[in-house]
């Protein structure tokens, strides 16, 4: 970028009002606060539901469960394109457009009919891959001074809000006799209120942003190529399949243990309440530090603890297994999260790096609860998922700790 373009930006900078400033900012961050609700809650309010839509649409448990695995499959090859979007048409217009298809996604899945289902489902989860893809690039471009704090935020709503999807939908659809349809329909009108939080983005898109991308280290990079960068996705990667298989089955291993269906389901809503603290608290602690291996450190403590608790652990401390558990999730959810910007020179870096570890961690998301259900069945107990799970643990310390290293991708080796 030349002086007098620079020199120009400066000028408009100053020439903006301190007040409109801050107000713009204070719409930005609502917009990314109401666009986070939706992240989590379209998908969380559909498991405990399954069983009234199998017996609804007279489908098998097998089909059943593919309303829960198509999402993350479209996560995992949708993100990839995602940067280009992004880079093509700008980040707050496809950010739009993919609310107002995550709205209709909404609507048609709770439409009658089985096609209507999963076609909306598969709509829903190609939506929210994009905001999953880009917000990270965002709240780097946006927030540079801040990204620990802003993703901190759009965190702990997200998860806030998945855990609150979880709760209501079953009250929702037999106590206030709405139906399953209601019960997923209604979060139809969150995505809508995201719309129109987001609509006023369409005119700030101002030159200096504009500018911004023509700078000489906006550089694309081959994040593929990059020994960071799939360091990084290896961690996303761990820390889901982790989240996923525990959110499939930690019911069912805490049963095998003596534990009731009423209060194993209470437990993962103690599991997944006990995150939500570290989802904001990570990523403020992570953004202050040049490398985060620490915390990493920590995070698999967490996960080993947690399982080996599972497994030889005594069954009077189950409550203390699963909160260690949620914590070690909270940590490493943030750290993958922050991973995106830390590691990064810019926001169009950030967004690749965020397409590649997501396409890779939400693949290993949608496969690892079936795998994890057949080793069970085939071995009538849950002692080697939770072996495997131990070991998924101290993969995720190697390769967090490359991950955490104090560099960037286009220069990793």
């Amino acid at each position: 970028m030349s002086k007098t373009n620079q020199a120009t930006i400066e000028q408009e900078k100053k020439s903006v009002p301190i007040g409109r400033k801050t107000a713009a900012v204070w719409v930005m961050i609502i917009g990314i606060i109401f666009i986070a609700t939706n992240l989590r809650s379209p998908l969380t309010s559909v498991g405990p539901l399954v069983g009234f839509i199998r017996d609804s649409m007279h489908i098998s448990n097998t089909l059943a469960g593919m309303i829960t695995t198509l999402p993350l499959l479209a996560f995992a090859f949708f993100s990839p394109i995602v940067p280009r979007l992004g880079r093509k048409y700008g980040m707050e217009p496809i950010i739009l457009v993919s609310i107002i298809v995550l709205t209709l996604g909404i609507v048609l899945r709770s439409l009658s009919g089985v096609a209507a289902l999963y076609i909306g489902t598969a709509v829903i989860g190609l939506a929210i891959s994009v905001c999953n893809v880009l917000l990270p690039s965002l709240i780097k471009r946006e927030f540079p001074e801040k990204i620990g704090l802003m993703t901190g935020v759009y965190s702990i709503f997200m998860n806030l809000f998945g855990a609150i999807a979880s709760g209501i939908s079953v009250p929702i659809a037999v106590h206030l006799g709405f139906g399953w349809q209601g019960a997923l329909g209604i979060w139809g009108i969150v995505s809508f209120i995201a719309i129109l939080t987001w609509l006023p983005q369409m005119k700030r898109r101002n030159r200096t942003a504009a500018n911004v991308q023509n700078k000489p280290d906006e550089r694309i990079v081959n994040v593929w190529s990059s020994g960071i960068a799939w360091q990084v996705s290896l961690f996303m990667g761990l820390q889901s399949m982790l989240f996923y298989v525990l959110i499939a089955w930690l019911p069912e291993i805490l049963k095998v243990q003596g534990i009731s269906s009423d209060q194993s389901g209470w437990l993962l809503t103690i599991m997944q309440l006990a995150l939500l603290p570290f989802t904001f608290i990570v990523p403020v602690i992570a953004g202050r530090m040049s490398s985060q291996r620490s915390l990493v450190i920590i995070t698999s403590c967490l996960f080993i603890a947690g399982t080996l608790g599972l497994l030889y652990g005594s069954s009077y401390l189950l409550v203390l297994w699963v909160i260690l558990l949620g914590i070690g999730g909270g940590f490493a959810f943030s750290l993958a999260m922050m991973f995106f910007s830390l590691r990064t020179r810019n926001s169009h870096q950030a967004a690749e790096l965020s397409g590649m570890a997501q396409s890779v961690g939400y693949l290993l998301a949608a496969i690892a609860p079936t795998l994890f259900g057949y080793i069970h069945d085939i071995t009538d107990s849950w002692t080697i998922p939770l072996l495997i799970m131990t070991g998924s643990s101290f993969l995720l310390f190697i390769f967090g700790l490359g991950a955490a290293r104090n560099r960037f991708i286009a220069s990793s080796t």
